[in-house]
């Protein structure tokens, strides 16, 4: 894929206990991007997205708000190298 991103997130906020990482895979599989997305044993959630430039930042975008119940404060993003990531999954 020749216009593949891959975005490595991390989201702080309450987004954690609402929902956040099942309404992050919808959202994702919805764009057919791969990845997956888990929680952090310091509240915080990350996701990895993967996939056309334009879906993956719409997913980095929707990050910013989330799930309805989530209060998000920040959201860190890092790009690196595509690494093949084939359908999106909660990481447990």
């Amino acid at each position: 894929m020749a216009d593949c991103r891959r975005a490595h997130v991390f989201v702080s906020g309450t987004v954690q206990g609402v929902y956040y990482r099942a309404n992050t895979r919808d959202a994702a599989r919805e764009r057919g991007i791969g990845g997956w997305v888990k929680n952090l044993a310091d509240g915080r959630v990350e996701a990895v997205f993967e996939g056309p430039a334009d879906a993956v930042e719409e997913m980095v975008e929707w990050c910013h708000t989330g799930s309805p119940a989530a209060e998000v404060e920040d959201v860190e993003v890092e790009y690196t190298e595509p690494q093949d990531e084939d359908g999106f999954e909660i990481r447990y």
